[in-house]
Formats: structure tokens, sequence, C-alpha cells
């Protein structure tokens, strides 16, 4: 399976390169099902999802990485509830609300304000007051991060 995950990363960063969009992740499922989770810098739309997934299932066949053509290929973004993974991601969300679970299950929700390499900055309003304060918190010590939908 590593293999073919490297093989399809090796096809895939051509494709994207000079355009905003980023691999977040890249899954083979039984019977070679490839599931590839893009992002975009200015949002995946279904066009760049569809039209990546076009380019990319021809690669996949110029090089006989399944010789008898027996692959199925989704490509879409992660989705609203799963978790940021790249740095990319969070730079992406600043100014959206994000709950954040660190290595102690302690969980922060507030507005993403600020990402560097090491670390992100969350606005957390304080229980029963307008005040907010600011929070570090290392890249190092976040078990998961989810943005927060608000309707």
């Amino acid at each position: 399976m590593a293999e073919i995950i490297e093989k399809i990363y090796s096809i895939l960063e051509p494709i994207l390169d000079g355009t905003d969009i980023f691999i977040v992740g890249i899954k083979v499922k039984p019977v070679n099902n490839l599931k590839i989770f893009l992002d975009a810098d200015s949002g995946l739309s279904i066009e760049k999802c569809a039209s990546t997934n076009r380019k990319l299932y021809h690669q996949i066949e110029a090089t006989g990485l399944f010789p008898d053509g027996d692959f199925s290929l989704e490509v879409s973004s992660p989705g609203v509830d799963e978790p940021l993974v790249q740095l990319r991601q969070y730079k992406k969300n600043i100014g959206r609300k994000l709950t954040v679970t660190d290595n102690n299950g302690v969980e922060h929700t507030g507005q993403l304000k600020e990402v560097s390499e090491e670390l992100l900055t969350l606005e957390i309003k304080l229980p029963k007051s307008k005040d907010t304060t600011m929070v570090e918190i290392p890249f190092a010590n976040i078990k998961k991060s989810i943005v927060q939908i608000i309707f």
C-alpha cells in the first residue's frame, strides 16, 4: 500500500503544481479504491475536484500502476468534520472558529487568530464575561483540531 500511495503522490504533485490546490491525504481501500483528499487556499470547488480527478485518472492509466485497469478513483475535500492536518489548512482557516483538543484531552474553542510553524493562537471568550483571552497552543501539543461551522 505504501508503494501505491508514494506513486500516487509522485503522479499527483506535478498535476497540482502551479495551482493553489494541495494534498491533504491519500487512502487506498481494498480492491484498489483510491481516495484522494485535497484542499485549496481559495476553496476547493467541485470543478477543481473533477478536473484533478480526470487528469489523475489518465496519468494513473498511462503509468500502468494497475495493469488490469482495476481501480476506482475518488477526489474530494476531507469534509467539514475532519480534523486539520497540515499547516496550510490552519493558515487557510484563520478567522474561523476552531475547537482544539490538546494531548491531555482538554478542549479549547475560539477564533483562530494566528498560525506559525510552531503554534497557533486562539482568541477564547472567558466564561460569563465579554472579555477574551489569547491562548497559544504548540502544534506538538495538539491531538486534533476541528473547524466549527456556524449557521
